[in-house]
């Protein structure tokens, strides 16, 4: 393994100036990415990130990399999980999101089912929210213990922000309708190593 690298983040402006020497790789569930992507992203989730290492190793020495989500937050967390196997890589600053606010197109994949799925924090806060009324509501009518629903997930929260992680978001990234057909690892990992 070689020593860590610091990624570095880009503008919207920045990477679309060199957006042709990049492999953009898109760490946002299926379902997000299907709803519209950088042209050209590849598409391997977070979750998947260490699994691709080899792959994005052979894509990183062909040319830059360039990893992007919703906003920014996946992608600097994969972009430290890539620099720390010694790989350089950019990231988007305000992901697809500045991209596409500041009048850049995004590319919809034909194969894949592209009817509107929420982004991953909105669905996040929506569960969570409704977890917790859930336990309030419960805890009310039915018995005071159901109270404890909602303390759990307010501490859920509380984790999740100190450690930077989202026990939430990997559970609901692993619904069906955040893994819509015709997306496919094994395929973005072939497109990775060049073939």
């Amino acid at each position: 393994m070689t020593a860590p690298v610091t990624p570095n983040t880009l503008t919207a402006a920045q990477a679309a100036d060199r957006l042709d020497r990049f492999t953009v790789i898109d760490v946002r569930t299926p379902a997000e990415y299907a709803t519209g992507h950088l042209p050209g992203a590849v598409n391997v989730p977070l979750d998947r990130i260490k699994r691709a290492l080899p792959e994005i190793r052979q894509a990183a020495e062909r040319g830059g990399l360039l990893v992007v989500c919703a906003s920014g937050a996946r992608s600097e967390k994969a972009s430290g999980i890539i620099a720390a196997d010694g790989v350089p890589a950019a990231t988007l600053a305000g992901g697809t999101t500045a991209w596409a606010s500041e009048g850049r197109g995004l590319e919809r994949p034909a194969a894949c089912d592209t009817r509107a799925v929420w982004g991953m924090e909105r669905q996040v806060r929506f569960t969570a929210g409704t977890l917790v009324l859930l336990g309030l509501v419960l805890g009310l009518l039915v018995h005071p213990a159901f109270q404890l629903l909602s303390a759990a997930i307010a501490g859920g929260l509380v984790f999740s922000a100190l450690t930077d992680t989202c026990g939430m978001a990997v559970v609901l990234g692993k619904l069906p309708h955040n893994r819509p057909r015709g997306t496919d690892l094994e395929g973005a990992l072939a497109v990775l190593r060049g073939y």
